[in-house]
């Protein structure tokens, strides 16, 4: 096991009652050893997502990976559009798949379908008109065709969203497994929790505006 219940109040910034209430209540994922908790990282990632809860900046700690990730890289590599036409999920998402670039090994209609499934399931909004299209399970095998695009669609989208706010952007993630998956939507979601960042976003910035704020903030990442 990688934390121990003190790392877990760090990370959430919650009283450790309220950690015992939650492994209680809310299924946080613990392991009891010896009259001892003890955390998954990867499993304490997913909790957080899945529950929408607010975290400290410890939570950039949790690399799950060898190799860490570099959300501008990635970004850099899908690429960022504008005025994408659509006005459903469906037809964003084919617009979107459209018009980005796709890893080799995969195809535009292997993505499309796959990003389609996903939203069958479940929405993919995290909130604030923001999306996160991603397959359900990875696509692609190579770490270097990972990619992050994140486009501005030309209407607001009904997307299903737990606080009913339309989408204005989406971030289209193709991971290569599911580690790398949960630390890309763990750092993605990190940095759209920032509300200078989200501006930046439903002000539409230009691609060097909001490339220099991710540089600036993984900067900040590195050095804390």
């Amino acid at each position: 096991m990688d934390l121990k219940i003190k790392d877990i109040v760090e990370l959430l910034n919650v009283p450790e009652k309220t950690i015992h209430q939650w492994i209680k209540e809310k299924n946080l994922p613990a392991y009891k050893i010896k009259n001892q908790y003890f955390f998954n990282k990867a499993e304490i990632s997913e909790w957080i997502l899945k529950n929408n809860i607010a975290v400290s900046s410890n939570i950039l700690d949790l690399t799950l990976t060898n190799k860490p990730v570099s959300i501008l890289e990635l970004i850099n590599k899908g690429g960022i559009y504008y005025d994408i036409k659509g006005s459903t999920v469906k037809e964003i998402i084919t617009n979107v798949v459209s018009t980005i670039n796709v890893p080799a090994g995969t195809t535009k209609e292997i993505v499309k379908t796959s990003l389609l499934q996903r939203e069958e399931m479940m929405s993919t909004a995290v909130g604030h008109g923001i999306a996160f299209p991603h397959p359900r399970n990875p696509i692609i095998s190579d770490v270097e065709g990972e990619s992050v695009s994140l486009c501005f669609p030309v209407e607001q989208i009904d997307y299903n969203a737990i606080d009913s706010e339309l989408v204005t952007v989406l971030f289209v993630i193709i991971s290569s497994n599911s580690k790398r998956h949960l630390e890309i939507l763990t750092k993605l979601s990190y940095l759209c929790r920032q509300q200078d960042f989200v501006r930046i976003l439903k002000d539409r910035a230009k691609k060097e505006v909001i490339n220099y704020y991710i540089e600036l903030k993984e900067k900040e990442w590195s050095n804390k």
